[in-house]
């Protein structure tokens, strides 16, 4: 009897540790989504889109003096998207969305490698895109210093997507995964020095992009990208403010640019008020390289309205965006809230017949907490200009009169072991 007890007190001391030391929770997410010009203008003859999505995922993490371990595993589905007694998922929606190990090398130092999401900021440069279902991640390597209220990340990534049948590349390191700017190489350089009131960031980044001769398969170097700006931000009382300045410059951009500036005011412990400006570069025909700013990594669905009519998988090398936006969050309840936002688009360039205004965007969202879990609900509608029928390639005598998009979301997040 003694040795039960003994044994049983070891496994209590074991499961003491172990939940001292190890972490693990869950995400259920399903989406539904009624789209009728989410995106781009629909067609009148075209019919809206419906469906429902879930994001799953198991995320373990383990913490020791030496190192700490991640691990998050994933899976997308449509409903309905597999046919039932399907012995495998057709569609390969299971991933591992993060795995990595981070390094205490001491006073102040650390690395952090492997399969990770890199996020900073407001995430308009880099940032996790959680409203996608599959988020955002990178392959990379990161040297990180921490010491009080500064940081600084170097970040290094070096792509590859071993096409070769037997599993291996050999010889070459040719980079043939194209698309949402995959990247070849990248290196970056960030820092941030916080305050009281005031912080500030500074990002230096240099992305390499996969170059082919003109068969398409030689592989001849690659195309260069540099993004390089700051972040600020200010908060004092009930005033905020935040700026965003960013240049592009590489082998086939020339000084593109991104500008932002952003006002909140808290009228009250219940409404928050704000307003901004954002300015992005576009295309100048006239010149052999493009000046086209484009985010690159950031989560844009949060930028330029929930629509995502721009840089969200498109609108790339095109004639850049004036936004302009005013919005309120109310606070209706301990566990509820409601934003209302609307946008102004205009281009930053002219379209070819001359035209610059693109029309307005209405965003409301509702979010109401419960014991456990969430509930998520959004609804958009896009005013159309005469510019943005010709910038979708839509004649508004064909386009749909209404273009909307309405979603509902539940968000549950079980703690496992914590």
């Amino acid at each position: 009897m003694k040795k039960q007890y003994v044994i049983l007190g070891l496994l209590l001391g074991c499961l003491q540790f172990v939940q001292a030391q190890f972490t693990l929770d869950g995400e259920f997410r399903p989406r539904t989504e009624y789209r009728n010009g989410f995106g781009s203008i629909i067609p009148d003859a075209a019919d809206p889109g419906f469906g429902i999505s879930t994001r799953t995922r198991l995320n373990a993490g383990y913490n020791t003096e030496s190192y700490k371990f991640y691990l998050s595993l994933q899976d997308v589905m449509v409903w309905g998207e597999n046919r039932q007694l399907l012995p495998y998922d057709q569609n390969n929606s299971f991933s591992i969305f993060e795995a990595w190990a981070d390094i205490n090398l001491g006073e102040g130092f650390s690395t952090k490698l492997g399969r990770q999401v890199i996020s900073y900021d407001d995430q308009r440069i880099f940032g996790g895109l959680d409203w996608a279902q599959q988020g955002r991640n990178h392959d990379a390597a990161l040297i990180k210093y921490n010491k009080g209220k500064f940081m600084l990340d170097l970040g290094l990534a070096f792509s590859q997507d071993y096409s070769n049948p037997t599993g291996f590349v050999n010889t070459g390191t040719a980079y043939n995964t194209t698309g949402f700017f995959s990247y070849k190489t990248m290196q970056y350089l960030y820092l941030k020095q916080a305050g009281e009131s005031f912080s500030g960031s500074l990002l230096l980044l240099n992305n390499g992009f996969q170059k082919f001769e003109a068969d398409n398969v030689t592989p001849d170097g690659v195309n260069s990208l540099q993004t390089l700006g700051t972040h600020l931000d200010y908060k004092k009382g009930s005033f905020g403010v935040a700026a965003n300045a960013f240049l592009q410059t590489g082998d086939q951009v020339n000084s593109a640019y991104l500008l932002g500036l952003d006002f909140s005011y808290k009228a009250s412990p219940k409404v928050t008020l704000g307003a901004g400006l954002e300015i992005i570069s576009g295309n100048d025909t006239s010149t052999t390289k493009s000046e086209a700013f484009f985010p690159l990594y950031g989560t844009n669905h949060k930028f330029n309205g929930f629509m995502d009519y721009f840089y969200v998988g498109n609108h790339a090398n095109s004639i850049g965006l004036v936004d302009i936006h005013i919005g309120a969050d109310f606070k209706l309840s301990e566990t509820s809230n409601l934003s209302v936002n609307v946008l102004n688009f205009s281009g930053e360039q002219e379209l070819a017949s001359g035209e610059k205004s693109l029309g307005t965007e209405l965003d409301l969202v509702f979010a109401k907490k419960f014991k456990g879990y969430s509930l998520v609900l959004g609804y958009s509608q896009m005013f159309a200009n005469d510019g943005m029928y010709e910038l979708k390639g839509v004649t508004k005598a064909n386009a749909a009169d209404m273009q909307n998009w309405a979603w509902a979301m539940i968000v549950i997040k079980p703690k496992l072991i914590n």
